[in-house]
This record gives structure tokens, sequence and C-alpha cells, in this order.
């Protein structure tokens, strides 16, 4: 009897744009619905019935193509256990969605062993999609435009550096936010985008830092791949890599030393 062979990293990268697919038909559908259904999850924050049905929809997909498969989710939590484990957040930015605001986008990250391999970053409303995989680039697809390989920015002083802080409040919670408005007033630019793009703006090249506080891995596994194959870092605050700490440091790899000092 012969063993089944492990689907390549390219079989798993086309799966999940498949299930971005999926996901964006749903939401696009839900995005601006007028009998939105909306509630209040135990730490307060909100879940629409888009949420569950993306995650739904994905994880019986997942269900028939990779039944070995670990999931995480948002909404339904863990299933399984393995080595690989899908990780979803099926609508990141879900406060922009019931209000309406198009900044929100489907996460879905591969990891093998902890350590995300690949992602998918998908904005049907902003009509973009970002994906990796670990060893194939960083890629965007903007529109009906080719998708075009990203790269990192170049910016190496901090002086010069455009950074997002996503959220204020989240900061100051943490206790950094003497340290947040020191970091803010060395460098160039400082804005708070949001969510997931943030990263992606990172990714594409058009800012330099971006960071966080109060995620889940669901919020930053998709990520990852991403940052990195366009020539970026991607920590926590306090330099350990990965998306299981709580919090989230990217930047374009020139300038994370600078800023990990700056927070510390």
């Amino acid at each position: 009897m012969t063993d089944i062979a492990k689907p390549s990293l390219s079989d798993d990268l086309g799966l999940a744009l498949d299930l971005a697919d999926l996901a964006d038909a749903i939401s696009l559908d839900r995005f601006r619905a007028s009998d939105l259904l909306v509630s209040t999850k135990p730490d307060r924050t909100h879940v629409t019935d888009a949420d569950q049905a993306v995650e739904r929809t994905i994880r019986q997909r997942l269900g028939t193509a990779r039944p070995a498969d670990g999931i995480y989710g948002e909404e339904y939590g863990i299933e399984g256990t393995n080595t690989r484990q899908w990780i979803i957040d099926p609508i990141d930015g879900t406060a922009n969605f019931l209000r309406g605001v198009p900044v929100w986008a489907t996460l879905i990250a591969l990891g093998v062993d902890g350590v995300p391999v690949l992602g998918v970053v998908s904005a049907p409303a902003m009509g973009r999609r970002w994906w990796a995989a670990s060893g194939a680039g960083a890629w965007l697809a903007d529109g009906g435009l080719a998708p075009r390989r990203l790269q990192v920015s170049a910016v190496s002083d901090l002086a010069d550096a455009s950074i997002s802080f996503n959220s204020i409040a989240q900061w100051d919670e943490a206790g950094y936010l003497d340290r947040l408005i020191a970091l803010t007033r060395a460098v160039w630019r400082d804005r708070a985008y949001g969510d997931m793009w943030s990263y992606m703006l990172l990714a594409e090249g058009l800012i330099d830092v971006a960071g966080e506080f109060d995620v889940k891995p669901y919020d930053l596994a998709a990520l990852v791949p991403i940052v990195e194959e366009a020539g970026g870092r991607f920590t926590s605050v306090t330099g350990e890599p990965g998306p299981w700490h709580g919090n989230a440091l990217a930047s374009n790899s020139l300038l994370h030393d600078a800023v990990l000092d700056a927070l510390r």
C-alpha cells in the first residue's frame, strides 16, 4: 500500500486562493446588506453572519481537500491536531465591514510546525488580493491588472520613515503609549491605517513600519509570509518571531532593530 503524497506548497497556495474566491463571493454579497445580522461575542467584539458563513465554508472545503490538516479559526476555534494547521480569520476588520467601510479582508494561512508558510489576504471590496508562499515571493493582484511582485521599501533612517500603529488605545492599554509617542516624534510620518492594511502597505513598500497590540494568531498568521517574502521582518514588539505573542511589529527589515530599541 503506497503512502498518499503530501501536497506541495504550490498546491496548498492554489487551494488557499480558491478558498479566498469562495470567501469573497460570500462576504461581498453580505457587505452593506440591509439585513446583515450582527451580534456581540463574550470578548465584546462583533461578529456578523458573514464572518460565520465564510468560516463555515472554508472549513467545509478544507475538510474535503485536506482532511488530515488542523484548522484554527476565529469563529469556531481549533479543530484537529496536525503539524499542518490552516489559520483563518474569515473577516479581518469586522468593525469596518459592519459600518460599510471597505477596508476588510479574509485572511488564510497555512502553518507548518507553528511557522506560517503561506498567506492570502483577500480584500474584495477594495479590489485587491495579496499572497505569498515561502520561497515564492509576495504578490499583489490589483483589480484587473496582472499580479506584481512586492518589495518593501529601502528606507534606512527612522527620520525618513512612515509608520502605522493601528490603534492608540491598544498601545495605551499595553503600557506602551509613552514609547509610541516617542517613536512618532522620531519618524517622518505616523498614521493608523488599521487591521491588515497596514501590513500590506508595508509589503508594497508604501510605509516602513507597522505594529499593534491585542491581536490573535488568526489576525497575523497570513500577514507574516507576505511581509517576509517581500523582504520585511515580522516579530513581536519584543523581537520574538511569528504570530503567537499577542502583539506584532513588522518593518522593512532595515529599521527593525532601531524600532525594537525605541520600544524597549
